[in-house]
């Protein structure tokens, strides 16, 4: 089968960083979907796989998100059936995406939105479920329920993550929600989303949202510059506030949020699907309300631009843009 790989962690500029291959098509097992990957899109994880995980000359194939047509199931899959049309982020510990077919545990998936493309679906999976086990798993916030008051702050608000969780804590709870975004496409898009209030995250933070939010924020969704925002967010949100993070660094003065009591937790979506948690399936569940939630109109993709057929050199493109930082929405690919 095709499929876009890699051989050795090489900058995106170069040629051999992303190729096409032809790799042998992979069997299901017993709780496995093949899917048939009509479309992908493409987020951080990819690139930063590929930086810093070398795989010594065999090739690894990335991606994790994806739409598609199941064309074999394992002979204990419960919840799908062949020509179903599914949606997913898949294993992070299992082989990407990025390929023809493509094996995926059937309890981290779910039938795609019927009212969406392949493509427009292809942008969903992996920030959607982000953003709801940030918002009412880690931040323990509660869908529907109007009487919750208070205010949120989303980073990077129109990116891939901080798109849909703005939308999803618009959609479904009663927050404020203040988003971050500094161009003014950028602004526009997350205002689009849903933003009430947008701020500009290259200027200093706390007097922005005192000015916005003068009863201070109640809830952090950080997506991206945890380290450096950490003390704004510690001034600016009121006690017992609680922060959800999602980015990578590597310390963390965390000794700012005590007088404060203020909570701290980490969100990774690939928790469960690493770790073969016994609720792994909250996944399939979560993705299947998410579909609902679309095709009833209260939330719409974040696909912004397609770079057209997976292939290699699409992909260093798709990759070049993530490394940038400066996406808006998510980046799909579509067919071979």
């Amino acid at each position: 089968m095709p499929a876009v790989a890699y051989r050795k962690s090489l900058p995106v500029e170069d040629a051999e960083s992303l190729v096409d291959v032809t790799l042998p098509t992979p069997e299901p097992g017993p709780r496995d979907l093949l899917v048939r990957v009509e479309a992908i899109a493409v987020n951080p994880v990819d690139y930063k796989i590929r930086q810093s995980a070398d795989p010594g000359g065999e090739p690894k194939v990335l991606g994790w998100d994806a739409a598609g047509t199941v064309v074999a199931v394992g002979g204990e899959v419960e919840l799908f059936s062949l020509g179903d049309e599914v949606y997913y982020a898949g294993a992070v510990d299992r082989p990407g995406a990025n390929s023809r077919y493509h094996v995926v545990d059937e309890r981290i998936v779910a039938r795609k939105p019927s009212t969406l493309s392949f493509t427009e679906a292809a942008a969903l999976p992996l920030t959607s479920l982000t953003a709801w086990e940030g918002l009412f798993e880690r931040l323990g916030l509660r869908t529907g329920a109007l009487e919750q008051t208070g205010a949120l702050l989303v980073t990077a608000a129109a990116g891939g993550v901080g798109s849909i969780t703005t939308q999803m804590a618009c959609a479904l709870t009663s927050l404020t929600v203040i988003g971050t975004a500094s161009r003014p496409e950028s602004v526009d898009f997350a205002r689009r989303m849903g933003a009430h209030h947008l701020v500009d995250h290259h200027r200093p933070l706390a007097a922005q949202l005192a000015e916005v939010a003068p009863n201070g924020i109640d809830f952090v969704f950080s997506t991206t510059g945890t380290e450096r925002n950490l003390t704004a967010y510690a001034e600016s949100l009121t006690p017992f506030g609680r922060i959800v993070a999602i980015d990578d660094f590597e310390t963390l003065p965390i000794g700012v949020l005590k007088p404060k009591s203020i909570s701290f937790h980490w969100e990774f979506m690939f928790t469960r699907s690493m770790f073969r948690t016994a609720d792994q399936s909250m996944q399939h569940h979560i993705l299947t309300q998410v579909a609902r939630l679309v095709d009833t109109g209260i939330l719409t993709t974040t696909a912004t631009r397609d770079l057209g057929p997976i292939n290699a050199a699409n992909l260093r493109a798709a990759h070049r843009l993530q490394e940038a930082g400066s996406a808006i929405g998510k980046t799909t690919l579509t067919g071979f």
